[in-house]
């Protein structure tokens, strides 16, 4: 039985990247990093100003577990959108120096 691979279907109006698509979009993932930066350093001074419930052990885990899992997501956000705002723009670059060649 012969199988034939599929093939994923083009469009005749396929997008095309260019450097100035992929400067835009790293400054618009960039913009997206440096505010989810300023809400993560927020986070964190507002989570350090507020005392830890003195109830009992298992509240003191409870609570440090929380807060450490609301940074530490918002910080890995911070990260990925910054990671690829630098992709985005050294494809800019590569894009750039591969034309002048």
């Amino acid at each position: 039985m012969s199988q034939t691979p599929i093939q994923p279907e083009t469009s005749n109006n396929a997008e095309k990247v260019t450097p100035v698509r992929s400067l835009i979009g790293a400054v618009i993932s960039g913009s997206m990093a440096t505010a989810l930066y300023f809400l993560t350093a927020n986070i964190a001074n507002n989570l350090a100003s507020k005392p830890l419930p003195t109830g009992s052990t298992t509240t003191i885990n409870i609570a440090v577990a929380v807060r450490t899992l609301v940074l530490g997501v918002v910080a890995l956000g911070t990260f990925v959108f910054a990671l690829v705002a630098f992709g985005l723009l050294a494809l800019t670059v590569q894009m750039l120096w591969q034309r002048s060649k």
